[in-house]
């Protein structure tokens, strides 16, 4: 394998573990926190300013698949962390820490308000920063299901027709089949069979799945 390949697969190899985006305008912090995290076998970007950070999010890029999350200095020039979370929440929701050697509660308050897994103070203990992250990273892993599953759920809603869609709308809100067939001028029979049709589309295992499913979707 040749030194491209292997670094490629080692850093595949971390991103499964975890990728951390890492923002200090402290060199030496930035290179502490990066040592740590990559002994622990983590993925880790690092970079002195949110604003590169920010500016590096303009041109998408692919990463191998894994958790992530990003550790973010709150006191920093040009665009302090605070500000930063806020314009990174409307990109998408990858878990933010905030950390700070200088801040007070009215800093934490408004990192925890705008929805920051945890607020941490410096001069930051190893075990206390590296659980922090897999907290993070766990509550990635959870996002990331969740999203999958809501794709998944999309393209399978977009596969029914009109008229099983009129059936599954019915469905949900718990009408039988014969009151769906007075209202849509079915046969009995054939709101079986669009019914049937819902089940095996959605892959519901049974009715109370599909209706569970329906109502998840606010159908």
């Amino acid at each position: 394998m040749s030194p491209e390949l292997r670094s490629a697969a080692e850093r595949a190899e971390r991103c499964r573990r975890g990728r951390i985006v890492l923002i200090d305008d402290d060199v030496e912090i930035l290179a502490a926190i990066t040592s740590l995290l990559e002994f622990e076998g983590y993925a880790c970007d690092s970079f002195s300013s949110a604003l590169d950070y920010l500016r590096q999010l303009e041109v998408p890029r692919r990463s191998p698949p894994g958790p992530s999350c990003v550790l973010l200095d709150v006191m920093m020039p040009d665009l302090d962390g605070l500000e930063a979370q806020r314009r990174l929440a409307d990109l998408d929701d990858t878990p933010v820490l905030l950390m700070s050697g200088a801040s007070g509660a009215r800093e934490a308050v408004t990192a925890f308000r705008a929805g920051a897994l945890d607020f941490l103070i410096k001069p930051i203990e190893a075990e206390t920063l590296l659980a922090a992250v897999e907290r993070a990273l766990l509550a990635s892993r959870d996002r990331q299901h969740l999203r999958v599953k809501a794709q998944s759920l999309t393209r399978r809603l977009a596969a029914l027709t009109p008229r099983e869609h009129d059936v599954a709308i019915r469905v949900a809100h718990g009408k039988l089949n014969r009151v769906i067939g007075e209202e849509l001028g079915l046969a009995l029979r054939t709101v079986k069979l669009y019914r049937q049709r819902c089940l095996e589309k959605l892959e519901a295992r049974n009715t109370a799945d599909l209706i569970r499913i329906l109502q998840e979707e606010e159908l």
